[in-house]
């Protein structure tokens, strides 16, 4: 302490360490805290300057549209608002038919409706069945009937082979089919349908006109069956014989005559069993006799199974000639 009773201290103030917070410091602090707000007061400022600019070249950008695009704009989305109502829907179809009926009309509207058709080439199907297979309804426009779709159409049907469809501006449509024939009946697990030359079954059930075509037997025998009854026409009278060829495991062939008889062909050389089952049935009258089986598998040889009255009558015709001879040499 000094004289006057103060006590000593230093002569430049508080030390900072002390925490003080004298005019000098908080001076600045201000100073320090306004450069700070300085810096975000100007990038706040080129912010908004960024944002302006912006919106101003959306706006101009707009400006530059024509008058009627928001118009077209609110219908695009309408559009795409009921085409995905219907895609999640599952009305699809149904939307496609009412736009294909409607730009029909408007085709019909203005002459292009199918005032006639030409229709040639068909023998077993009638005129209804073919234009409703080929699309050609009432309310069809001749301007957009696809006339590939048609023919696509068209050969769907088993009768039909071949189809040519045409379109003759400005109402007139021109349709040409082949028909297939059919060829033979096909049985197979007790069903009986009639088959074409190639193998396609054109109708699953018999009509009266079919009853006489030549049957086939067997999974496989449709497809195998054109070449197998070519061989046999080349045995007429044969031919005639036969109720029924059966496919037997999808390999050979076996013959059912129209007395019961069966006859069980080789795998190969199918035309040399033919000629001797033909030659046999000539000469022995095999076909006629009191057989059930006739077995040419074998090439060297030919095998027969009696029936069993015929198997019993010529046991009992061997034992009395045996009895003959056993009293002849007594």
């Amino acid at each position: 302490m000094d004289g006057g009773g103060r006590r000593a201290g230093p002569l430049t103030g508080i030390e900072p360490s002390q925490g003080a917070t004298g005019p000098a410091n908080a001076v600045s602090q201000r100073r320090r805290a306004g450069r700070r707000g300085g810096v975000r007061m100007v990038e706040s400022s080129g912010r908004r300057r960024a944002i302006d600019r912006w919106f101003d070249r959306v706006a101009e950008r707009i400006s530059r549209l024509p008058r009627r695009a928001g118009l077209a704009a609110t219908i695009a989305i309408l559009a795409a608002s009921a085409g995905y109502g219907a895609v999640r829907g599952g009305h699809v179809d149904n939307v496609i038919d009412f736009l294909r009926d409607a730009r029909d009309m408007a085709a019909n509207s203005v002459g292009f409706n199918i005032a006639a058709v030409a229709l040639t080439g068909q023998h077993h199907l009638n005129r209804e069945e073919i234009l409703a297979t080929a699309g050609v309804t009432g309310r069809a426009s001749l301007l957009f009937f696809d006339v590939a779709d048609a023919r696509a159409r068209l050969k769907t049907n088993p009768w039909i082979a071949e189809a040519t469809v045409q379109k003759l501006l400005p109402d007139r449509l021109v349709i040409s089919i082949t028909e297939r024939a059919p060829f033979a009946l096909w049985q197979k697990e007790g069903r009986i349908g009639v088959i074409a030359e190639d193998g396609t079954v054109l109708d699953p059930y018999v009509a009266a006109p079919y009853t006489k075509l030549p049957l086939v037997v067997g999974t496989g025998a449709e497809l195998r069956a054109a070449d197998f009854l070519r061989l046999l026409a080349r045995f007429p009278a044969l031919r005639d014989n036969v109720s029924a060829a059966v496919l037997v495991a999808e390999r050979r062939w076996n013959l059912r005559l129209q007395n019961g008889v069966d006859v069980r062909l080789p795998e190969f050389d199918l035309d040399k069993a033919l000629a001797q089952l033909a030659e046999l049935d000539r000469g022995a009258k095999l076909s006629s006799r009191d057989i059930t089986i006739i077995d040419l598998r074998l090439p060297d040889r030919v095998t027969v199974q009696l029936s069993d009255a015929a198997a019993q009558a010529r046991d009992e015709a061997i034992k009395k000639k045996q009895q003959k001879l056993k009293g002849g040499a007594a």
